[in-house]
This record gives structure tokens, C-alpha cells and sequence, in this order.
């Protein structure tokens, strides 16, 4: 397998009512801490508002960048956090690695108003038009370094359409498979992949 360079950092961006607890962000502190370099990943617990997710993630991305010996930085998102990624990397002109991610979540959410319980924590959230909105602003509608992004999907996603984000993400360096689910299933046998387009 791959080994991620010591001069390169990640900052992992879980999903909606997810956690730094899900099973790829610890499949990934695992990873990382066997190679000794838990040092060069950062999975921040993103707040349930958008507005403040973008926050706590920038902060983790500005974090890595001061770190000694770390010079490239880049954001892997999966679901929501692939929305947060997509935007992050068009902003700070930074590589991001999207795994089934949420195209248009604002379009999804309306199901979704209303109280929900978090995965992983227990608590109750209750999702407002005003966080509709503050996604809506997030909105990256033209794709200026596609180059700069890749594409991880598989097709048997339960909760999005992949063929959205193939169309959305249509001119960047994909990996689309057959079957497996939202999760997205081996991302681990991807990570010498996804370490090359870094």
C-alpha cells in the first residue's frame, strides 16, 4: 500500500448527523497512526449549522498548514462533507478527494426539517430553513480546477444519486465502481489512489 508523504496533511470531513467516530474516519485514524503519522490528519467534529462546519473545517486545513514539514495540505469529504470539500478546495485552491458526494444537499434537506437525531452522539438537532440557505451559499456551480478534485463513487448508493455527482464532477479524475453503498465500501483499498493524485 501507499504511503502518504511526510510533507503532505489531511483533513477528513464526515457527513451529515456522522462523526469523527464513523467507521472511515477511524479506519483512517488507524491507518495513520500505523504509519506514525497521526500528525499529518485532522478529523474536526463539524458543527450541525453549515456556516460553522466551514468554519471548523478551515481552521483544521489552516492548522495543518502551519505545521513544520507539512507543506501541501488536502480535504477528503465524504457525503456532505464532500459538498464542504468541493467548496473548500475551489476557495483555498487546495486538492479534494470526494467520497459519493452530496451534489445539491439543499435540494435533499426539506425531508429532513425538523428534529434529528445524531448518529453517533444521541442528540437532537433541528434543522432550519437557515441552514437550507447557508448551503445554498456554499454552492460551487462552475468547477474552475477540476483537475484539482477526485472522484471516488459507487453506483449502489442507497442515500444519493451518483449520477448526479458524475455529471457535476464530469471533467474531473474519477473512480466510479459498481455496487457498493453510501459508505462507500473498501475506501481503504483506495488509498494508494488517492495518495498518487495527491
Amino acid at each position: 500500500m501507499s504511503v502518504l508523504p511526510s510533507h503532505i496533511g489531511c483533513v477528513y470531513l464526515h457527513g451529515f448527523l456522522s462523526s469523527p467516530d464513523s467507521k472511515k474516519a477511524q479506519q483512517l485514524v488507524q491507518y495513520f497512526t500505523a504509519q506514525n503519522k497521526q500528525h499529518q490528519l485532522l478529523i474536526p467534529t463539524l458543527d450541525f449549522e453549515p456556516e460553522q462546519a466551514i468554519k471548523q473545517a478551515l481552521a483544521a486545513i489552516r492548522h495543518l498548514q502551519q505545521q513544520e514539514g507539512i507543506e501541501h495540505v488536502f480535504v477528503m469529504g465524504s457525503s456532505l462533507g464532500g459538498f464542504y470539500a468541493t467548496y473548500l478546495a475551489q476557495q483555498e485552491n487546495i486538492k479534494a478527494v470526494l467520497i459519493n458526494p452530496a451534489v445539491r444537499p439543499f435540494e435533499l434537506f426539506d425531508k429532513y426539517l425538523g428534529p434529528n437525531k445524531h448518529f453517533y452522539d444521541g442528540q437532537t438537532y433541528i434543522l432550519e430553513m437557515k441552514h437550507i440557505e447557508q448551503l445554498q451559499a456554499l454552492e460551487v456551480v462552475d468547477l474552475t480546477k477540476p483537475e484539482n478534485m477526485l472522484l471516488l463513487l459507487q453506483t449502489a448508493d442507497e442515500t444519493l444519486d451518483y449520477r448526479l455527482a458524475t455529471h457535476k464532477y464530469l471533467n474531473c479524475p474519477s473512480w466510479i465502481e459498481a455496487g457498493g453503498t453510501h459508505s462507500f465500501e473498501g475506501l481503504m483499498d483506495r488509498l494508494e489512489m488517492i495518495f498518487n493524485f495527491v
